[in-house]
């Protein structure tokens, strides 16, 4: 009999291996699932909905899951609101895309409109983040000097910089800096 494997048996002497016995794990409440989703980071409401029905809680439940983690501070949509406006604005995202993430995920226009505000009134500088992301075209830029390469060099900054979240504005403004003879007004 080589080659054959003996069956598990447990100690009561039956087949089968010890997972097999195990009984089945009761469900997750919503509330217990939610507080795990906000341990690891901050969620808007509409974002922990969509996430705990997925999982399979009723309405009923979610509801009131929702109701009392809000009820404790535990889930608040405009401290989500400023959570997600730092860490795009570190990525080097603007506030157009930022605001849009932010409707996308359900978060009233209040908290958006009361978060931002907040962002600015402690130091977010929209003009230095659109420099800093704007600064990976300089040498690019420089180097192409006056011609229809400059032109060509320019529209793909100001692209790029609108494809990150930048109002036209403050995309001119960054690519602006730092280039004392550019005229602001040109058409890019």
């Amino acid at each position: 009999m080589i080659g054959r494997k003996r069956p598990k048996t447990g100690a009561d002497g039956t087949e089968g291996s010890g997972a097999d016995r195990r009984a089945p794990k009761a469900p997750i409440p919503a509330y217990q699932r939610g507080l795990g989703l906000l341990v690891r980071r901050e969620h808007s409401a509409t974002e922990l909905k969509r996430k705990l029905r997925d999982k399979g809680a009723e309405s009923d439940e979610l509801d009131a899951a929702l109701e009392a983690l809000q009820r404790q501070g535990f889930q608040d949509d405009r401290r989500y609101a400023e959570a997600l406006i730092r860490s795009r604005a570190l990525a080097g995202q603007g506030p157009v895309r930022i605001r849009a993430e932010l409707r996308m995920n359900g978060v009233p226009a209040a908290d958006i409109d009361t978060a931002f505000e907040a962002a600015e009134a402690a130091g977010l500088d929209w003009t230095a983040i659109a420099g800093r992301v704007a600064a990976r075209f300089g040498p690019a830029l420089r180097s192409a000097g006056r011609g229809s390469e400059a032109l060509k060099q320019r529209h793909r900054a100001m692209g790029f910089l609108l494809r990150r979240g930048f109002s036209q504005e403050l995309a001119r403004q960054a690519l602006v800096l730092g280039e004392d003879d550019v005229d602001p007004d040109e058409p890019v």
